[in-house]
């Protein structure tokens, strides 16, 4: 009987831990899932460019081969540097997240 709420505490923290800050799986079969995996590469590289803002680190771009993929990322991390409203990390991914979803024309984005 004393091991039934030890069992049942470490449900709870264990179940908490695995679900917390992981995105939902993406179905392949999604005409979209390629833009959705893509946008979350791109709010990666947003995160990336505001922490090398606040340290005071250079601009660091892509070079762009006329494609999509090296111009938005280098759209989002300009902004980045531009915008000082963008003052912490998470808003730093969703605009990034926000910003590719609408240059891919992506639908029915899940977080």
């Amino acid at each position: 009987m004393k091991h039934l709420p030890l069992i049942l505490l470490g449900l709870l923290f264990s179940g908490g831990a695995v679900a917390h800050g992981h995105p939902a799986p993406i179905d392949d079969s999604m005409p979209d899932a390629q833009k959705m995996r893509f946008c979350e590469r791109v709010r990666d590289h947003a995160l990336q460019a505001f922490y090398n803002r606040d340290r005071g680190r250079p601009m660091k771009l892509f070079d762009e081969d006329g494609s999509d993929g090296p111009r938005i990322t280098n759209v989002i991390i300009k902004r980045i540097y531009e915008e000082p409203q963008i003052s912490s990390p998470k808003k730093a991914e969703a605009f990034g997240r926000a910003t590719c979803n609408e240059m891919m024309g992506t639908k029915g984005v899940s977080e």
